[in-house]
């Protein structure tokens, strides 16, 4: 069993469908989980929903249904998008389970014992949407003029009792953290919003309501729920089985990477590790923060009538080439654009065009004049020189950039080595040599099968069900389909003493088609 690698997305708040940008964190949070475990890792990959909260129970009102009712109804769609999109998560967490409340109130007990909850009265703004609470400073003004929180959605002068924690205590911890582990909260632009905050001076944190009873109760407090956010955190522990701090807890935690949006950063990155640091627990190793994704430049609203279904643009386009397009449009952090037109143009210059026409075309060749048989052969200096560039973007400059979470980079790397092979068959002319040497012709073919391997395996992360299909075609074994076996340099005569033949290929990465009711940007 390899070394543990825990990864989480944040837990989606159910309250409607699911969007893009669920669709974009769970599939990038894929990505890093399949490379992991690719590159050996004994991964532990969890998400879910977060479904308590003013927001789930105001809905639930207005649809005169409970909000139990609304949370397991909803968050059955967020399931199905996950397993619509290949998402390989080990645990889907929704905080109205048992097991959630009992972790939560376990927690709370923590930090109480710790001296860090007391009672008081909270006076203040509140945003229902954002289910926060924000200091007069933090507000803008809206169009007419009325207070919005710096998301811009409406705030409300709340009055209530409330248990708060004594955040303000943890200012100087919390920036010993980010000062001795600069890798905490990435990208570095959004560590300098963080720090920028915390050394404004922290105040203390309401977490509980007392306005609702939609949520984790209070131990030993009548009336009081959590406030959600000390729920919803609460979860990336829960899924290890907290406050069982032995098997799985014990191996994953702390979380090696929680993925989340760049607007919930603040509670990520301040609010939760000073929460472990209260309760005597591990904090994790990393926040990332990644952009939002824009339709054709815009942020998706409701009003604009732009909002994506996430599942029609797998449904149209496929789900590989839609995560494809994702890890390779974006520089992963910063926020980026999609549109029909830019799917269809990058998927089919790059993955029907580029990739699978090579992939295609070699295969054919060998099981066309080659009867799909598959030998030793003499190298020369262009098929080395091929190979070990294959070999470097696969084994080293593509695993190297999905570490540090830059997939285009990555891909960017992958693509290059892609285009080398393509400029190969160009220059040996296969077709050419089946008349005027043959012996040779082989070798070049088999040049190309070698590398397409390499390819394959690495892209698997980003379009595992695609890669699955070249790698089930050429042979390979399931337990060979991790980078560890890029290393293998006996692997092409093993497979040569199977005997075993090439049929005949079918594509992989069909062309895209722009869809009729696609208009222009």
């Amino acid at each position: 069993m390899g070394e543990p690698f825990y990864i989480t997305t944040a837990i989606s708040y159910p309250n409607g469908k699911p969007h893009i940008g669920h669709a974009y964190e769970a599939i990038a949070a894929d990505v890093i989980a399949r490379f992991q475990r690719a590159m050996g890792r004994d991964v532990r990959f969890q998400t879910g929903t977060d479904e308590h909260g003013l927001k789930m129970m105001q809905k639930a009102r207005d649809l005169g249904i409970t909000p139990k009712q609304l949370s397991d109804e909803m968050s059955s769609h967020f399931i199905a998008m996950c397993d619509e999109l290949n998402v390989s998560y080990d645990v889907f967490l929704r905080t109205t389970e048992d097991r959630h409340h009992a972790a939560s109130q376990e927690l709370w007990r923590r930090l109480e014992a710790n001296g860090d909850l007391y009672l008081d009265r909270y006076e203040g703004w509140y945003s229902v949407r954002d289910e926060a609470f924000y200091d007069e400073s933090e507000l803008v003004a809206g169009e007419r003029g009325e207070k919005l929180s710096p998301q811009g959605t409406p705030v409300e002068w709340t009055v209530e009792e409330s248990w708060f924690f004594r955040l303000s205590k943890y200012t100087e911890p919390l920036l010993q953290l980010y000062n001795g582990q600069p890798q905490f909260i990435q990208p570095d632009g959004r560590r300098n919003e963080v720090m920028r905050f915390v050394e404004g001076g922290l105040r203390d944190l309401s977490v509980s309501r007392t306005s609702f009873d939609w949520g984790v109760k209070v131990p030993g407090s009548d009336g009081h729920v959590m406030y959600v956010w000390v729920d919803a955190l609460t979860n990336y522990l829960t899924g290890l089985g907290f406050p069982d701090e032995n098997g799985d807890f014990a191996r994953y935690w702390p979380a090696n990477l929680h993925l989340i949006g760049k607007d919930i950063v603040r509670f990520h990155a301040v609010y939760w590790p000073a929460i472990l640091m209260s309760a005597g627990l591990a904090v994790p190793a990393q926040v990332f923060g990644h952009g939002f994704l824009l339709n054709r430049g815009q942020k998706e609203s409701k009003s604009l009538g732009n909002v994506t279904d996430p599942l029609e643009l797998a449904e149209r386009f496929g789900v590989d080439p839609l995560r494809y397009f994702l890890m390779r449009e974006v520089a992963f952090g910063q926020d980026g654009s999609y549109s029909p037109e830019a799917i269809v143009t990058r998927c089919n210059a790059e993955l029907a065009n580029s990739y699978g026409n090579l992939v295609q075309r070699v295969l054919s060749m060998i099981f066309k004049n080659m009867h799909g048989e598959l030998e030793a052969f003499p190298s020369i200096a262009a098929d080395d020189a091929l190979l070990a560039m294959v070999f470097a973007a696969c084994r080293e400059e593509l695993p190297c950039a999905f570490a540090e979470l830059n997939f285009s980079g990555g891909i960017d790397a992958w693509m290059r080595a892609v285009f080398a092979c393509n400029a190969y068959v160009d220059e040996q002319a296969p077709w050419t040599l089946r008349k005027t040497d043959p012996d040779r012709m082989k070798a070049v073919l088999l040049t190309l099968f070698m590398a397409i391997r390499d390819l394959t395996i690495a892209i698997s992360p980003v379009v595992p069900s695609s890669a699955a299909k070249v790698l089930d075609q050429i042979g390979i074994p399931l337990e060979e389909r991790g980078f560890p076996a890029l290393t293998d340099a006996d692997w092409f005569m093993a497979r040569v003493a199977t005997g075993e033949k090439l049929g005949q290929p079918t594509p992989a990465f069909p062309r895209l088609e722009l869809p009729e009711d696609a208009t222009a940007a």
